[in-house]
């Protein structure tokens, strides 16, 4: 199995932040005084004095004018959140730029202004750029290729069976042809269209099947004992663990610790309209402590602002009360099945991410990403997933995630010892920095 590796402590580019002004030189307009010495001459037949006339001249220094043969070209328009510096921007000059690591503004459409200091001849001047930023890329769909199912009698609402998220717009139109009969049982095929507010969009079909019964999703995963999943998965760099929440009722980490087991990340708690500890937080944290288990926390959240961000990392690092833990702690968002209602756009999301590990630097913990091959593919950003460890969530025998991770969650339907029912099992590599 060819796994990829993250890179430790990547620094993160995703925040476009101001430059430092730089100071242009000035003209020299000060005013030298010369002044001609005054002469008295005594005369031996007369008392005539004569005095020699004050005069004052202007000394000025002159910065000469931009030279009218300058060149600085670059393209007409840019993608709106394209990290983009004056250096990359301009493509054509005959003239040295004084910043070209100065970033331009895209973070919205429309027309902007930059002056761009630039030195001619040995001397520093200004030029002002116009450029506009568009957005071209359609909404992208989180959910598809599967037929839901309709509960007869009850109100239609597509947007409870589709997700889509844009890129720039955080309300994106959903539309479709084809009707819907909500008392009728049958099949109904539909195609449905997202579109943004530049006009970008995208469709798909979707079949609604309206039933007097929603069937509950099968779990056909395999099951596989912990001691089956460490053979399994054996290597130098390797140890096996377990993530828990609530669903797992009491554990015996004793038992646990004795099946192989080296660490466990827990919930802490999660976010719906309110913040709320999970049931089993504290009895889960001590018993994995007691054990000589080592422990991480995640939170599983739906944040969709920054003051909501800062508010709950903020009450993770109350609730761990400076409780050393041996993993960052995970940020889990993972409603994306009906992500427009959030009112976020894809940028909105990656940008709380970044907040949220800022935040928790600021109380002395780190941060790592948990999401599946799926959305670390599609809708996180390279900066967010280079900005903290990754925590990798594809249940299959072989992942073919192409990206950097540290731990991979292999398995949700594991068993062992010390745990009534299914619990997750994860893989961490031991080359890769954590921490």
């Amino acid at each position: 199995m060819k796994l990829n590796r993250i890179l430790p402590f990547a620094a993160a580019v995703f925040m476009l932040s101001s430059c430092g002004t730089r100071t242009l030189p000035t003209a020299d307009n000060s005013v030298a005084d010369t002044t001609a010495a005054a002469t008295t001459t005594v005369s031996t037949t007369s008392d005539t004095t004569t005095t020699a006339a004050v005069t004052t001249a202007a000394v000025t220094t002159t910065v000469p004018s931009p030279p009218h043969d300058i060149i600085m070209a670059g393209s007409e328009s840019v993608e709106v959140y394209d990290v983009l510096t004056v250096g990359d921007y301009i493509t054509d000059t005959n003239v040295e730029l004084v910043d070209p690591d100065m970033l331009l503004d895209t973070s919205e459409i429309g027309q902007h202004e930059l002056t761009i200091p630039y030195i001619h001849e040995g001397s520093q001047f200004t030029y002002d750029i116009t450029y506009t930023v568009t957005d071209t890329t359609p909404p992208l769909l989180l959910n598809s290729g599967w037929s839901p199912v309709h509960l007869r009698g009850t109100a239609f609402d597509l947007n409870d069976y589709v997700g889509f998220a844009d890129n720039y717009d955080r309300s994106p139109i959903l539309t479709y042809t084809g009707s819907v009969d909500p008392n009728t049982n049958g099949d109904y095929p539909l195609t449905a269209t997202a579109t943004d507010s530049s006009g970008n969009a995208t469709s798909w079909d979707v079949t609604i099947t309206v039933a007097d019964v929603v069937p509950t999703p099968p779990n056909n995963n395999e099951r596989i004992n912990f001691s089956d999943f460490m053979e399994r998965y054996a290597a130098d760099n390797v140890r096996f663990g377990i993530d828990v929440s609530t669903w797992q009722g009491s554990i015996d980490f004793e038992a646990v610790r004795n099946a192989g087991c080296s660490f466990v990340i827990m919930r802490i708690g999660y976010y719906y309209s309110n913040i709320t500890m999970d049931d089993y937080f504290q009895s889960n944290l001590t018993g994995a402590l007691n054990a000589g288990l080592d422990v991480g926390v995640y939170i599983y959240t739906t944040d969709r602002s920054e003051d909501n961000v800062r508010e709950h990392a903020r009450w993770i690092a109350e609730q761990l009360g400076g409780t050393q833990l041996s993993f960052p702690v995970a940020f889990d968002w993972e409603e994306f099945g009906g992500f427009q209602k959030y009112g976020m756009n894809i940028h909105d999301l990656n940008e709380y991410y970044r907040i949220f590990s800022e935040e928790l630097e600021s109380y002395g913990y780190s941060a790592m990403l948990y999401s599946s091959k799926n959305f670390l593919n599609n809708f996180w950003s390279e900066e967010s997933k280079a900005l903290n460890p990754v925590w990798l969530a594809h249940f299959t025998d072989q992942t073919d995630y192409m990206g950097d991770y540290a731990i991979w969650q292999a398995s949700s339907c594991g068993r062992i010892d010390g745990i009534t029912g299914d619990v997750d099992l994860d893989i961490l590599y031991t080359d890769v920095p954590i921490n």
